[in-house]
């Protein structure tokens, strides 16, 4: 049965998690500015320093899994549980969206609590605790991978993250730089006609012409947003929020 429930779409980055404590990739301060891309997130790097890179992303899990889901996390899960319905499309390889509590979630750049065979990207083993360890294989016999896209990879889930948007009644992107591509190109993949709102502390400078701009850090503007929506009972802007 088709839902002709209004559909949100949310489209969140790592700004969402920085809330929560993940270290970010690139601000100034961020995680490439201490382990060069090409030295822990490339085929090339995996390659070159197998042991290298399974150390960075064993560090970064534990951070994850340090890491609480934030107000902007729990108030799109609280939407949905109040009947909204809301597709969640990220950037992000942590768990948080799923621990507050959303259950459409698709993550554009794989999952850090998740390990795959380095041969047959269709086995994937869940993470619950510890990391990856050179001689961890999967059931062919080959070592084990971070779950997650590389640069020079490609994105497997980019065709499904369009069909998404492309059903979506408002697209809400979070917390993203727009800089990633093909990930910041799914903007171009939402009807004409469709309402298109980011929520940054930077949104001025970030958010392209067309896209209404909230400029407010994500636990702020999207718990905020939210209230709207669940007192109204539908999706709208508010004019007294967009500036």
């Amino acid at each position: 049965m088709a839902d002709d429930r209004p559909h949100l779409v949310v489209f969140t980055g790592s700004g969402i998690s920085a809330e929560s404590g993940i270290q970010t990739f690139r601000a100034g301060d961020g995680l490439w500015a201490e382990h060069p891309i090409e030295e822990v997130a490339t085929p090339q790097a995996w390659r070159r320093d197998p042991a290298r890179v399974l150390q960075f992303y064993n560090l970064r899990r534990e951070q994850v899994r340090r890491a609480r889901p934030n107000a902007a996390h729990k108030a799109l899960a609280a939407l949905e549980k109040r009947g909204f319905r809301v597709s969640i499309i990220t950037q992000n390889i942590d768990d948080l969206h799923e621990r507050a509590g959303s259950r459409n979630v698709l993550h554009l750049h794989g999952e850090i609590l998740k390990a795959r065979s380095t041969v047959d990207a269709r086995m994937q083993y869940p993470l619950p605790r510890g990391g990856i360890a050179l001689g961890d294989i999967c059931d062919k016999g080959s070592q084990l991978r971070p779950d997650v896209v590389w640069f020079g990879e490609s994105v497997p889930h980019f065709g499904e993250a369009c069909d998404i948007v492309a059903e979506a009644d408002l697209l809400l992107v979070v917390g993203t730089s727009l800089a990633v591509m093909p990930a910041a190109s799914l903007l171009e993949h939402a009807p004409l006609d469709v309402p298109s709102v980011l929520i940054d502390p930077e949104a001025h400078a970030l958010a392209p012409p067309g896209v209404t701009r909230i400029c407010q850090p994500a636990g702020k503007g999207v718990p905020a947003l939210v209230r709207h929506w669940r007192r109204e009972g539908r999706l709208w802007l508010p004019q007294t929020l967009l500036g």
